[in-house]
């Protein structure tokens, strides 16, 4: 078997957004037959939460749409080894992509390519001339409650099916 394609979500601390966007996809990509295809994972561009589990608020919204949340996830801050050697980044926020850019090696061997999670969102705001990429940040739970991480999660979902049709086409299947 060939190496599968790599995916990684990134948000700020790797406990809110993008580990519910890494179950999102898994789960997405299982769905469609591509869980041996497919690798996601999910890091942060901050180390502020290093080795903290996935938020409990995070877990409870995942959780109440039947998602599965085990406690194996460990927050860690995302490094150039880890975006050179990945497909596809999707980082949360215009923030989080221009960290990422910034780790992206010099040597031309990085095979990654940076696109904002939302940006597969058909419904979500278009990029035009004088608007920044920021218009497709990801909501960030972290200061709400239960209704915060709600939005987050529709959110995610509404941009899986264009992220798994994405990489459905770079497969070739």
């Amino acid at each position: 078997m060939s190496e599968p394609y790599r995916v990684m979500t990134v948000c700020t601390g790797n406990i809110c957004r993008s580990p519910m966007a890494e179950v999102v996809l898994r789960e997405a990509f299982a769905a469609e037959g591509l869980d041996g295809r497919v690798s996601v994972d999910s890091s942060g561009v901050s180390a502020e939460e290093e080795g903290n589990p996935v938020d409990r608020r995070a877990q409870r919204v995942l959780a109440a749409h039947g998602y599965p949340v085990g406690d194996d996830h460990r927050a860690h801050r995302v490094t150039s080894d880890e975006v050179a050697c990945r497909d596809l980044l999707l980082p949360m926020t215009a923030h989080h992509a221009r960290a990422l850019r910034r780790l992206v090696p010099d040597d031309g061997a990085a095979r990654c390519e940076i696109r904002l999670f939302r940006s597969f969102d058909p419904e979500a705001p278009e990029l035009r001339a004088g608007v920044g990429e920021d218009v497709l940040d990801v909501d960030d739970p972290w200061y709400g409650g239960a209704e915060a991480f709600e939005v987050t999660l529709r959110e995610l979902e509404a941009a899986t099916p264009g992220i798994v049709a994405y990489v459905k086409e770079r497969l070739g299947s």
